[in-house]
């Protein structure tokens, strides 16, 4: 597999590369501000929608599903669209979804708005990476597409505290508002700044679906969908862990998500660097560490300055999700538009199998620290799953 299997032909770009993936990180930014501060509003609009904590939560949920249905569902339907033109019409839909669920009158209304919300979300960032990694030589691609995943992480430090500060002020509604504009303002920069493809010849909805032929594919979206559930088992209980154990104020979760945040934004920075002179080692040591420093959870949670220590290193950890972006772009052939968009199937299903997994350790009373234990495990198994991608690929030289 060459870099050529990424590329697609184009007119000559309007803008350097570098302003073509900072256009697209904003995507990232307003897709990672709206999937996080929703968890951290789910009290307010609770309240005003009339509903429990937990019923809530399933707004959270409908995102999510949104992501797993939508990343495969419109890269088979899009196959023969030109990526510039598909960028521009996700963003578009996902302002839609956004500023729906920012006026939804009933519980029942947001559920369906916030589906339709995550229905671009995975397309996007699979397309967005293609682009980016098409605008640089083959020695870049994983720093290509680290750049536009910076929106993501970025997100996490300051989309999230600012949308959150906005909900408390002047209501949760609001925070969508601002997502839609983020959206919107994508939108008119990928118009303006990135090339202007063609729809690729001979390209359709049956030939993208080949990729799900592809051993390699599926480990790579199994390592994902294993090895990243660790992260969220952690992750999720956060801030139930620190009151119960670590016995800090509510006003230090923030500056505990932040050091996530940070690590994660350091990741996706250094990481890349690797991973483009050494793709598959670098993707093993990535979930060899996650194992170890989630293993060290119990007893990091005890101190409020070693939790904010390991938050930071199993922010790093995250780096893995650009690897594995990259791995789908070599082992895809010409099914490059499905295989990175399930890219993002997968991290979302392992944000469903994390939570659960660490919900039923602390159920089965071994208590809140037992999340770092689950996630360790589940590392060490998309470790293994990665270990038999590693094996196998020998026959086919990828």
């Amino acid at each position: 597999m060459t870099h050529a299997m990424t590329e697609r032909r184009t007119d000559a770009p309007t803008a350097s590369p570098n302003i073509v993936h900072a256009a697209l990180a904003v995507g990232g930014f307003a897709i990672g501000t709206t999937e996080f501060a929703t968890m951290s509003l789910l009290p307010y609009f609770a309240t005003d929608l009339h509903i429990d904590a937990p019923t809530a939560g399933h707004v959270i949920s409908a995102y999510a599903l949104g992501v797993v249905v939508g990343a495969p569902l419109i890269a088979v339907m899009a196959a023969k669209m030109a990526r510039r033109t598909l960028l521009i019409g996700l963003m578009l839909l996902f302002a839609l979804g956004n500023g729906l669920s920012g006026i939804a009158p009933t519980y029942g209304w947001m559920l369906a708005f916030r589906f339709l919300s995550g229905l671009p979300h995975g397309a996007y960032f699979g397309i967005a990476s293609l682009v980016a990694a098409s605008l640089v030589p083959p020695g870049k691609r994983s720093q290509a597409v680290a750049r536009v995943m910076l929106g993501l992480t970025v997100a996490t430090i300051i989309g999230v505290p600012v949308a959150n500060a906005i909900g408390r002020a002047i209501g949760w509604r609001w925070c969508f508002g601002l997502v839609t504009a983020l959206a919107l303002l994508t939108a008119l920069l990928v118009a303006l700044f990135a090339p202007r493809d063609n729809a690729p010849a001979g390209n359709s909805a049956l030939a993208e679906l080949a990729a799900l032929r592809r051993l390699q594919v599926w480990l790579a979206l199994g390592t994902g969908a294993i090895g990243f559930g660790g992260l969220f088992a952690v992750y999720t209980y956060l801030a139930d862990t620190m009151h119960a154990v670590t016995h800090a104020s509510a006003g230090a979760v923030p500056f505990a998500l932040a050091a996530f945040g940070v690590g994660a934004t350091i990741g996706s920075l250094v990481v890349p660097r690797f991973a483009d002179r050494a793709l598959k080692p670098t993707a093993a040591g990535l979930l060899i560490w996650s194992a170890i420093v989630l293993s060290l959870w119990p007893l990091a949670a005890q101190h409020l300055w070693s939790v904010i220590v390991e938050l930071f290193a199993i922010g790093l950890g995250t780096a893995l999700g650009i690897v594995l972006q990259t791995r789908l772009m070599d082992v895809a052939d010409h099914a490059q538009g499905l295989a990175a968009a399930l890219n993002h199937s997968a991290f979302n299903t392992a944000n469903a199998l994390g939570p659960a997994l660490g919900g039923a350790a602390i159920a089965a009373g071994y208590g809140w620290t037992s999340t770092g234990w689950v996630g360790a495990m589940l590392a060490i198994g998309g470790l293994v799953i990665w270990i038999v991608s590693i094996v196998t690929s020998r026959a086919t030289q990828r």
